[in-house]
């Protein structure tokens, strides 16, 4: 086991915590509003398929015939690793995608800040219910709001990007080589209005993580950077991973991000070199998808947190209406339509659509890449390398249609007319998109 001594509860401790989260997983809210958490594991199921490589790469071509110039996949499991790539990493030179590249992740970054902050759970430094203004003391107008509530996404501060990028390109530009603050992240949306009572609802805001930032920096006494680094990337070894805010290259091999703009047809952007302080501490890591398959894997197997930790983070809510979609803390749970359920989190930052998930026993994960943004199609298309990698080539027989599958329950067998899986849909979005 990787979790140090220092992360670890005592018996005693870590016992009394899980009796504790099993009281308190979701907020008080009126009962028309709250959601019981789902369950945080499958039935007992079959053997895993192989992951149908074939239909990974059709899934990549379809994320180039939406408009990434390039795209890349990489599947870790019993079966080995098995890598698929499309297109390429740079449009100017024509060099091909390159799996051992680095990119920006996004989004995949609230995974990164989570794991760090429920090592401080785990040590004692601060509760997950007790409120935010505890650590830091007038930061926001509402002592309500919860370290539980930013990292479920349930805290009602608005998201300063919508107003940000509203229009995508000049928006970009605007902030493309600016330094915040995170007191001045904070105040833009704070500027903004509510958008739900503390707890009532999940509502997808960059804001709570830019809290989650500030508070990882105000109880270990130092930057968020180092937190990281400590604490995961050295552990993992992860050795294409790195949080460089505010410089604006990508070090080595990398994949360069092109940017749609608002208009159809207009030229694409290239977005590579930014600093990122817009998110920091939600979306500004740079990484690999070998390094996000051993990170995934790691934490779902244990390696990071305690068992009363990761328990609580693999809890989740639904976020859409046909519950195949929920989120935890900082981790988001796919329920795909052969009955796999896998976490991870999705990542948008400019030129850059990312996802990366694991089965929770850890034994399965993929990563995969898009190198393109502000195109909705091409985001929902890469999303379908987690159907065609966890749960196989499709059936060639039809079943009847099983029955629309409830919250805590995971969704039928995979047939040819079965119910819509996770990935059929628009993809979730971490950023506003026009196009």
């Amino acid at each position: 086991m990787l979790l140090s001594p220092h992360r670890r509860l005592a018996a005693g401790a870590g016992a009394a915590l899980v009796a504790a989260l099993a009281g308190t997983l979701v907020p008080a809210a009126p009962a028309a509003a709250a959601q019981a958490p789902a369950r945080t594991t499958a039935p007992a199921q079959a053997p895993a398929p192989a992951p149908d490589m074939a239909g990974v790469t059709a899934a990549l071509n379809a994320a180039l015939a939406n408009g990434a110039p390039g795209a890349m996949a990489r599947y870790s499991g019993p079966e080995g690793v098995r890598s698929r790539t499309v297109g390429v990493q740079d449009r100017t030179t024509g060099e091909a995608m390159d799996v051992r590249s680095r990119f920006r992740i996004g989004s995949v970054s609230k995974t990164f800040s989570t794991v760090v902050l429920l090592q401080l759970v785990d040590e004692g430094r601060l509760e997950l219910d007790a409120p935010v203004d505890r650590y830091l003391p007038g930061l926001l107008p509402d002592e309500r709001i919860t370290v539980r509530h930013l990292l479920t996404h349930r805290s009602g501060l608005a998201d300063y990007t919508d107003p940000m990028f509203e229009r995508t390109v000049p928006g970009f530009e605007a902030v493309r080589n600016r330094v915040f603050t995170y007191q001045e992240l904070v105040d833009l949306s704070l500027a903004l209005p509510r958008t739900t009572e503390p707890g009532v609802s999940y509502k997808y805001s960059n804001t709570n993580f830019v809290v989650v930032g500030m508070l990882i920096e105000k109880l270990t006494g130092r930057p968020v950077a180092d937190a990281y680094q400590r604490r995961v990337i050295k552990p993992l070894k992860l050795r294409g991973t790195s949080y460089v805010h505010p410089d604006t290259r990508i070090a080595g091999p990398h994949v360069r991000g092109y940017l749609h703009p608002d208009e159809a047809g207009a030229p694409l952007v290239d977005s590579t070199e930014q600093t990122v302080s817009w998110a920091q501490s939600a979306g500004a890591v740079i990484s690999t998808t070998a390094d996000l398959d051993t990170f995934m894997s790691a934490l779902m197997r244990g390696r990071l947190l305690s068992p009363a930790m990761l328990d609580a983070m693999t809890t989740v809510t639904p976020t859409d209406t046909a519950h195949t979609r929920f989120y935890g803390l900082g981790l988001r749970r796919y329920d795909l339509s052969c009955g796999a359920q896998v976490y991870g989190h999705t990542g948008t930052v400019q030129g850059f659509y990312t996802y990366a998930f694991a089965t929770r026993d850890g034994r399965r994960s993929v990563a995969a890449l898009a190198n393109t943004s502000n195109h909705g199609a091409a985001n929902t298309a890469l999303g379908g390398v987690l159907e065609t990698a966890f749960c196989g080539a499709p059936k060639t027989a039809t079943a009847v249609k099983p029955a629309a599958p409830s919250a805590s329950s995971a969704p039928a067998a995979r047939s040819l007319d079965s119910a819509p899986s996770a990935t059929d849909g628009p993809a979730e979005r971490d950023l506003p998109e026009r196009h």
